[in-house]
Protein backbone atom coordinates (compact mmCIF):
# COMPACT_ATOMS: atom_id res chain seq x y z
CA UNK A 1 0.00 0.00 0.00
CA UNK A 2 1.38 3.42 -0.97
CA UNK A 3 2.17 5.91 1.74
CA UNK A 4 -0.72 8.25 2.56
CA UNK A 5 -3.40 6.19 0.83
CA UNK A 6 -6.29 4.74 2.74
CA UNK A 7 -7.59 1.28 1.93
CA UNK A 8 -10.87 1.35 0.01
CA UNK A 9 -13.85 1.42 2.38
CA UNK A 10 -16.04 -1.64 2.58
CA UNK A 11 -19.11 -1.46 0.43
CA UNK A 12 -22.16 -0.68 2.61
CA UNK A 13 -25.11 -3.05 2.68
CA UNK A 14 -28.10 -2.39 0.45
CA UNK A 15 -30.04 -1.48 3.59
CA UNK A 16 -27.43 1.11 4.67
CA UNK A 17 -27.22 2.54 1.15
CA UNK A 18 -31.00 2.87 0.85
CA UNK A 19 -31.29 4.32 4.36
CA UNK A 20 -28.69 6.93 3.41
CA UNK A 21 -30.71 7.86 0.33
CA UNK A 22 -33.86 8.18 2.44
CA UNK A 23 -32.03 10.39 4.93
CA UNK A 24 -31.61 12.96 2.15
CA UNK A 25 -35.24 12.91 0.96
CA UNK A 26 -38.36 10.76 0.64
CA UNK A 27 -38.18 8.30 -2.24
CA UNK A 28 -40.48 5.75 -3.77
CA UNK A 29 -39.73 2.06 -3.54
CA UNK A 30 -39.23 1.90 -7.33
CA UNK A 31 -36.81 4.82 -7.25
CA UNK A 32 -34.77 3.23 -4.44
CA UNK A 33 -34.74 -0.09 -6.25
CA UNK A 34 -33.36 1.53 -9.42
CA UNK A 35 -30.64 3.28 -7.47
CA UNK A 36 -29.65 0.11 -5.63
CA UNK A 37 -29.51 -1.75 -8.95
CA UNK A 38 -27.22 0.96 -10.37
CA UNK A 39 -24.95 0.62 -7.35
CA UNK A 40 -24.59 -3.07 -8.11
CA UNK A 41 -26.57 -4.68 -5.30
CA UNK A 42 -28.02 -8.13 -5.95
CA UNK A 43 -31.78 -8.35 -6.45
CA UNK A 44 -32.47 -10.40 -3.32
CA UNK A 45 -30.39 -8.16 -1.07
CA UNK A 46 -32.06 -5.04 -2.48
CA UNK A 47 -35.57 -6.48 -2.06
CA UNK A 48 -34.86 -7.55 1.52
CA UNK A 49 -33.51 -4.09 2.32
CA UNK A 50 -36.56 -2.42 0.81
CA UNK A 51 -38.91 -4.76 2.68
CA UNK A 52 -37.11 -4.01 5.96
CA UNK A 53 -37.26 -0.25 5.35
CA UNK A 54 -40.97 -0.56 4.59
CA UNK A 55 -41.62 -2.61 7.73
CA UNK A 56 -39.83 0.06 9.76
CA UNK A 57 -41.85 2.75 7.96
CA UNK A 58 -38.68 4.49 6.81
CA UNK A 59 -39.87 4.04 3.24
CA UNK A 60 -43.56 4.46 2.52
CA UNK A 61 -44.96 4.99 -0.97
CA UNK A 62 -48.13 6.64 0.36
CA UNK A 63 -46.13 9.17 2.37
CA UNK A 64 -43.85 9.74 -0.61
CA UNK A 65 -46.85 10.27 -2.91
CA UNK A 66 -48.46 12.74 -0.52
CA UNK A 67 -45.25 14.72 -0.22
CA UNK A 68 -44.68 14.80 -3.96
CA UNK A 69 -48.29 15.73 -4.68
CA UNK A 70 -48.30 18.64 -2.23
CA UNK A 71 -44.91 19.80 -3.46
CA UNK A 72 -45.83 19.78 -7.15
CA UNK A 73 -49.22 21.42 -6.57
CA UNK A 74 -47.43 24.12 -4.57
CA UNK A 75 -45.07 24.65 -7.51
CA UNK A 76 -48.06 25.32 -9.75
CA UNK A 77 -48.30 22.01 -11.59
CA UNK A 78 -51.66 20.56 -12.53
CA UNK A 79 -53.17 17.18 -11.71
CA UNK A 80 -52.38 15.59 -15.08
CA UNK A 81 -48.66 16.24 -14.69
CA UNK A 82 -48.67 15.16 -11.04
CA UNK A 83 -50.52 11.95 -11.94
CA UNK A 84 -47.97 11.12 -14.65
CA UNK A 85 -45.02 11.75 -12.33
CA UNK A 86 -46.51 9.52 -9.64
CA UNK A 87 -47.02 6.76 -12.24
CA UNK A 88 -43.30 6.90 -13.07
CA UNK A 89 -42.63 6.17 -9.41
CA UNK A 90 -44.67 2.97 -9.56
CA UNK A 91 -47.79 4.08 -7.73
CA UNK A 92 -51.08 2.52 -8.74
CA UNK A 93 -54.09 4.46 -9.98
CA UNK A 94 -56.05 4.10 -6.72
CA UNK A 95 -53.20 5.54 -4.64
CA UNK A 96 -52.72 8.40 -7.10
CA UNK A 97 -56.42 9.19 -7.11
CA UNK A 98 -56.46 9.17 -3.29
CA UNK A 99 -53.52 11.60 -3.13
CA UNK A 100 -55.08 14.01 -5.58
CA UNK A 101 -58.45 13.79 -3.80
CA UNK A 102 -56.82 14.61 -0.46
CA UNK A 103 -55.36 17.80 -1.90
CA UNK A 104 -57.46 20.86 -1.29
CA UNK A 105 -56.54 22.70 -4.47
CA UNK A 106 -58.67 24.90 -6.67
CA UNK A 107 -57.12 23.88 -10.00
CA UNK A 108 -58.76 26.79 -11.86
CA UNK A 109 -57.27 29.29 -9.39
CA UNK A 110 -53.89 27.57 -9.60
CA UNK A 111 -53.93 27.72 -13.40
CA UNK A 112 -54.96 31.39 -13.34
CA UNK A 113 -52.13 32.11 -10.90
CA UNK A 114 -49.64 30.45 -13.25
CA UNK A 115 -50.89 32.61 -16.12
CA UNK A 116 -50.51 35.80 -14.03
CA UNK A 117 -47.02 34.74 -12.97
CA UNK A 118 -45.97 34.02 -16.55
CA UNK A 119 -47.79 36.74 -18.51
CA UNK A 120 -48.65 39.39 -15.94
CA UNK A 121 -52.13 40.87 -15.87
CA UNK A 122 -52.24 41.59 -19.60
CA UNK A 123 -55.12 40.08 -21.53
CA UNK A 124 -54.25 38.07 -24.64
CA UNK A 125 -54.29 40.27 -27.73
CA UNK A 126 -55.48 37.66 -30.21
CA UNK A 127 -56.39 34.04 -30.73
CA UNK A 128 -52.75 33.00 -31.23
CA UNK A 129 -51.76 34.51 -27.88
CA UNK A 130 -54.69 32.78 -26.17
CA UNK A 131 -53.62 29.46 -27.74
CA UNK A 132 -50.03 30.03 -26.57
CA UNK A 133 -51.25 30.52 -23.01
CA UNK A 134 -53.43 27.43 -23.25
CA UNK A 135 -50.45 25.36 -24.40
CA UNK A 136 -48.41 26.67 -21.48
CA UNK A 137 -51.06 25.45 -19.02
CA UNK A 138 -51.42 22.10 -20.76
CA UNK A 139 -47.65 21.56 -20.49
CA UNK A 140 -47.86 22.33 -16.77
CA UNK A 141 -50.38 19.53 -16.41
CA UNK A 142 -53.76 21.21 -16.21
CA UNK A 143 -56.70 19.46 -17.81
CA UNK A 144 -58.25 20.70 -21.02
CA UNK A 145 -61.42 21.63 -19.14
CA UNK A 146 -59.48 23.80 -16.68
CA UNK A 147 -57.47 25.41 -19.46
CA UNK A 148 -60.64 26.16 -21.40
CA UNK A 149 -62.27 27.79 -18.36
CA UNK A 150 -59.21 29.88 -17.50
CA UNK A 151 -58.11 30.96 -20.98
CA UNK A 152 -61.42 30.71 -22.85
CA UNK A 153 -59.45 28.97 -25.60
CA UNK A 154 -60.56 25.93 -27.55
CA UNK A 155 -58.40 22.95 -26.61
CA UNK A 156 -58.78 19.21 -27.11
CA UNK A 157 -60.26 17.26 -24.21
CA UNK A 158 -57.61 15.03 -22.67
CA UNK A 159 -58.53 14.44 -19.06
CA UNK A 160 -60.82 16.08 -16.54
CA UNK A 161 -59.70 17.17 -13.05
Amino acid sequence: MAFGRKPPPDKPSAYAAALGMLARREQSRRELRRKLDRKGFEGDEAEQALDRLGDQRYQDDERFAGMLTRNRAGQGYGPVRIRMELKTHGLDDAAIRACLDELDVDWDASAASQLRRRYGGKAPVDHAERAKRAQFLLRRGFSAATVRRVTHADVDDADDD
